[in-house]
């Protein structure tokens, strides 16, 4: 049978393999007790804002809804949180920094997390490999430029990596990763069998599932799975991070979510809601990585 790019089903199987083992889940890194408690919780939160309808040609409906996320979704997000106590995690695109300056030194400023994505939510599996280490180490200067924080964690776009990423990020020091979903835990990553040191800290819940396109789930019954998602975590003891969106869950009738799940979190005994960068540190450390 003859090879066909499109047609993975005509690959041989030397082919079909090095594409899984190329970014694959590796051993299993769940501490057997979490520093800060039974279980590990943390809100993580994409903040392209402009940067993906930039990256996919500008169209302005998409660009109005970045900037919608920067405008009214954040800053409730972060009244929300402050509100609590809680730290997050927040991925910003170099352009999204570029922009909104005053909003990434708010971030840190308040104890938050930034970490690296893109310079402008491009899909890594489109870029040669000296323009994706550019990119990134470009990107990740900008961070640490209009943060004061230099970042350890990365998000890839639409959890696309090329064949150059893990070296990459790897070459620019991070520490742990958070694109993929291979598991409920803490695993590490592995590259044609070899294992690369970074963490994965997969997430287990996306707002943008329910609430983006033409999905029609209502906030109750987010909640509802959001809620028990957070019980049988607890019971596990495992680890479970929400990927969320200022645009989607920042809305007026979507925000109660947020207050009503850490209100829960709270009832429930030894639950830590942290950054990913603190977990990660957690995870290394009594992994011996």
């Amino acid at each position: 049978m003859a090879e066909n790019a499109s047609q993975p089903w005509t690959w041989p199987e030397e082919r079909w393999r090095g594409e899984i083992d190329r970014v694959r889940a590796g051993r299993n890194l769940k501490p057997k007790k979490w520093k800060g408690g039974r279980c590990a919780i943390a809100f993580s939160f994409d903040c392209d804002f402009e940067a993906r309808a930039l990256a996919g040609g500008g169209n302005d409906e998409a660009l109005a809804a970045g900037q919608y996320g920067v405008r009214a979704g954040l800053p409730r997000i972060q009244r929300l949180l402050k509100s609590h106590g809680v730290h997050g995690t927040f991925f910003l695109p170099a352009v999204s920094a570029l922009l909104h300056v005053e909003t990434a030194r708010s971030l840190t400023a308040s104890g938050h997390e930034v970490g690296l994505t893109s310079w402008m939510a491009e899909p890594a599996s489109t870029l040669p490999a000296e323009m994706q280490q550019e990119l990134l180490t470009g990107a990740r200067t900008t961070l640490e430029t209009a943060t004061g924080q230099k970042p350890t964690g990365f998000r890839a776009p639409i959890g696309q990596f090329s064949a150059a990423s893990l070296p990459v990020l790897r070459d620019l020091g991070i520490a742990y990763d958070s694109s993929f979903a291979a598991d409920d835990d803490p695993y590490e990553l592995t590259s044609n069998g070899e294992p690369t040191g970074i963490v994965e800290l997969p997430y287990g819940l996306d707002d943008s599932v329910y609430f983006g396109g033409s999905a029609g789930t209502s906030p109750e019954e987010v909640f509802d799975i959001f809620r028990r998602e957070l019980e049988i975590t607890s019971v596990e003891g495992g680890l479970l991070v929400l990927r969320l969106h200022p645009e989607i869950v920042g809305r007026r009738s979507r925000l109660w979510i947020i207050d009503e799940f850490i209100k829960v979190a709270r009832t429930l005994p030894g639950t830590w809601i942290t950054t990913l960068a603190d977990i990660a540190a957690n995870v290394r450390g009594r992994s011996g990585l």
